[in-house]
């Protein structure tokens, strides 16, 4: 049976004005887990709590309700063994721009306490591709090393559990897969990867559970295919010959969309009716089809869906 490494139990937490005597829930009753193993993805639009609630695991925010167990432990009862249990990697690029890599990630090492025989700093900048930057002015990095540096500086007390807060924003699409190509192959080695973004396809590709959180709550759970299969619309693009835009277009359970004279779009609810009867209706108007494009939706139909945003 597969172990929780993050447990979340009625996590909630309630920000106070004491000028206005309001209040502002930022996470309400937040209940999930995170299996060992897994790349799990929190989602949510800006202000969902997602940065609330890695603030609480990383100590900086302090939770109103709710119990935490990080790889056995409690937050509450055992707060430095839970910050022994992750590696969190901000979205901002904090570094100092007159040290190496190298020297980096040894003072990082130090701060955890980590003693010099046991330090793994070679490797761990092997694992994210900066050996031969190792004694560079971290200034002189392009951004995406940066990115894999600050990786790297997350995993110097090799923690069970590594926490990427938009790790991508802002990085072009080459170092973006550059990146992802690290992650997947810290996965490979057992490193539990919980992951925040705002690309959904990066998301999809990459999760294999997905967590949507809207205004504090968590609106869905699942394994990323399932959430997929809650679109329960197809939509098809026909690629047609010279159609005439005066012709009108009528078929039970589709709704046809006239895109242009090239261009004929049509969506209906899955399992509802067969493809080759549509198919069949355009070729009994007289319709000449040359291509047609299938879409299932993706992960930002579920998102929208969920989310309304």
């Amino acid at each position: 049976m597969t172990k929780n490494v993050l447990t979340v139990e009625n996590l909630t937490k309630i920000y106070s004005n004491s000028k206005t005597k309001k209040e502002n829930k930022a996470l309400s009753n937040l209940n999930f887990e995170v299996k060992q193993g897994e790349v799990f993805g929190l989602l949510g639009p800006n202000g969902a709590g997602k940065t609330t609630f890695l603030s609480i695991l990383g100590g900086t925010v302090i939770k109103t309700a709710g119990n935490i167990n990080v790889w056995g432990f409690d937050l509450d009862k055992n707060p430095r063994q839970v910050r022994a249990s992750l590696g969190i990697v901000p979205q901002e690029v904090n570094l100092d721009a007159f040290f190496s890599p190298q020297q980096l990630l040894e003072l990082q090492a130090g701060l955890y306490g980590i003693t010099k025989k046991d330090r793994i700093t070679d490797l761990i900048l092997k694992m994210v591709a900066l050996e031969d930057k190792a004694n560079a002015y971290s200034r002189s990095l392009s951004g995406g090393m940066k990115r894999r540096l600050l990786i790297a500086k997350a995993m110097v007390h090799q923690p069970p559990i590594l926490i990427l807060d938009e790790p991508t924003a802002g990085v072009d699409v080459e170092l973006r897969n550059n990146l992802w190509e690290n992650v997947k192959e810290l996965n490979k080695e057992g490193v539990t990867i919980i992951l925040t973004t705002h690309y959904l396809l990066e998301a999809q590709e990459m999760c294999d559970r997905i967590a949507i959180l809207d205004k504090g709550n968590l609106v869905a759970l699942d394994t990323t295919e399932r959430l997929l299969e809650r679109i329960q619309t197809k939509k098809i693009k026909f690629k047609v010959k010279d159609f005439d835009l005066n012709t009108e277009l009528s078929m039970k359970g589709i709704e046809f969309g006239i895109i242009s004279k090239n261009i004929i779009g049509a969506s209906y609810k899955k399992n509802s009716l067969n493809f080759t009867e549509i198919i069949n209706y355009l070729n009994k108007n007289n319709i000449k089809i040359e291509d047609i494009s299938t879409d299932d939706g993706d992960l930002e139909d579920v998102f929208v869906q969920l989310t309304k945003h």
